[in-house]
C-alpha cells in the first residue's frame, strides 16, 4: 500500500493535480481499459486520500478524459513539427495525415478512449474539436493554393473520417491481415485519400464515370505528374 501524502501547501494543487494524471496515465497505459480509473483507485496509487482526487476530479469521466488529453496535446506537436519545414499545403496537408495516425498508433489506448466511443453530451470533445481544427487548416492551404477544391470544413471531415477509419481498425482489429510494413500501408492510405479528394472535388457530384474512363483520366494524369517525382528526393523521401 503506498504511504499517504501529507496535505498539500497553498499554491501545490497544481502539482498534486499532475501527479495524480501521471499515476492514472500510467494506469491506464498498464491495463489497457478506463475502468481501472476509480477515483479510489488512483487515489491508492498516488498516496492520497480520495476526497484529495475529488478536489481535482469531480468524477471518473472527468479524471478519463483528462488523463488522455495529456497525451493528445502531444499531437498538435507532431503536426507542426512534421509540417514545421515544408512549404507545399498539400505535402502538408499528407505529412499532417501521417502524423494523425501515427499519433493513434503510439498511443492506442487514449485513442480509443477519446475518440472510439460515444461522446458523453452533445458537445464536441476537447480532443476532436482539436483534431478538426488541424485537420481545417491543412485542408484550408490546400483550398487557397488550388490543389482542393469546396468548403474546408466539409472537406477536413471527410479526410479526417478517412483517418480516423485507419487508426481505428488497426488499433479494434489487429487480427486483420494488416501487412508487415504498417507504415508504407499508412503512406498509401494516405495517399489514396490525398490524390482521391484532389480528383474527386473537381468533379460534379452527378457526375459516374465508367472504369475504361477512370483509369484512362488517371494514366493521363500520372504521365503528366511523372516530372515532379524530383520532389520526393528533394524533401528526404516524405512521399504523397
Amino acid at each position: 500500500m503506498s504511504s499517504r501524502r501529507v496535505r498539500a501547501n497553498p499554491g501545490e494543487g497544481g502539482r498534486l493535480r499532475d501527479e495524480i494524471l501521471l499515476v492514472a496515465e500510467r494506469m491506464l497505459v498498464e491495463s489497457g481499459t478506463e475502468d481501472v480509473l476509480t477515483l479510489r483507485a488512483v487515489a491508492e496509487r498516488a498516496g492520497v486520500t480520495t476526497p484529495s482526487v475529488y478536489r481535482h476530479f469531480a468524477s471518473k469521466d472527468q479524471l478519463v478524459e483528462a488523463v488522455c488529453l495529456r497525451a493528445w496535446d502531444g499531437l498538435g506537436s507532431r503536426i507542426r513539427e512534421a509540417c514545421a519545414r515544408l512549404t507545399d499545403p498539400f505535402i502538408a496537408l499528407g505529412q499532417c495525415g501521417r502524423a494523425y495516425i501515427r499519433f493513434a498508433l503510439d498511443h492506442p489506448v487514449q485513442y480509443r478512449v477519446l475518440m472510439m466511443r460515444r461522446a458523453a453530451g452533445p458537445e464536441v470533445s476537447p480532443a476532436s474539436e482539436a483534431c478538426f481544427g488541424y485537420m481545417v487548416d491543412a485542408v484550408a492551404a490546400c483550398v487557397d493554393n488550388g490543389v482542393l477544391r469546396g468548403e474546408p470544413r466539409t472537406l477536413a471531415l471527410s479526410l479526417w473520417s478517412a483517418m480516423h477509419g485507419c487508426a481505428s481498425l488497426l488499433i479494434a482489429q489487429p487480427s486483420l491481415p494488416w501487412p508487415e510494413d504498417l507504415d508504407e500501408f499508412v503512406n498509401d492510405m494516405v495517399r489514396m485519400a490525398g490524390f482521391g479528394a484532389a480528383v474527386s472535388t473537381r468533379l460534379p457530384r452527378t457526375a459516374v464515370p465508367r472504369s475504361a474512363d477512370v483509369a484512362a483520366g488517371a494514366d493521363t494524369m500520372v504521365d503528366r505528374m511523372r516530372g515532379s517525382v524530383w520532389v520526393e528526393v528533394l524533401l528526404g523521401g516524405l512521399r504523397w
